[in-house]
């Protein structure tokens, strides 16, 4: 088990941040700010944060705690399985890795899009 924090951030939870969404400015703050967090922007989800909220996409890269995942092959492969590109590449994206054994948490404010998904969730909902 790691002592790393890894977080994706889904389409939800990006609009959120965007307007002024406490818990998810925290994660922002804490994954520039700490040691061992480490957020997630997935490309596909940035996209549909964009599109829900203008400006987001541009807003976001821009922070230095957000890293954004870039569609690779095998998450473009992905995309099948799951109603939106934006779902898929955040699932895809929070499966383990080398770099993330454990996987990455998936910070949302629709938690119940995760039900019955193999993911972990964090619920930002107000």
């Amino acid at each position: 088990m790691s002592d790393s924090t890894h977080i994706v951030l889904d389409d939800t939870a990006m609009a959120a941040a965007g307007q002024g969404n406490v818990l998810a400015s925290r994660l922002i703050h804490r994954a520039h700010a700490e040691s061992g967090w480490f957020l997630y922007a997935p490309a596909c989800a940035l996209v549909e944060a964009d599109r829900a909220r203008p400006g987001t996409a541009e807003h976001l890269a821009a922070l230095p705690g957000i890293t954004v995942l870039e569609l690779d092959l095998p998450a473009a492969l992905a995309l099948a399985r799951q109603e939106t590109w934006a779902a898929a590449h955040s699932q895809y994206a929070a499966q383990p890795t080398p770099d993330r054994p454990d996987g990455a948490v998936i910070a949302t404010t629709a938690p119940k899009r995760w039900t019955g998904e193999p993911v972990r969730v964090l619920d930002l909902a107000p």
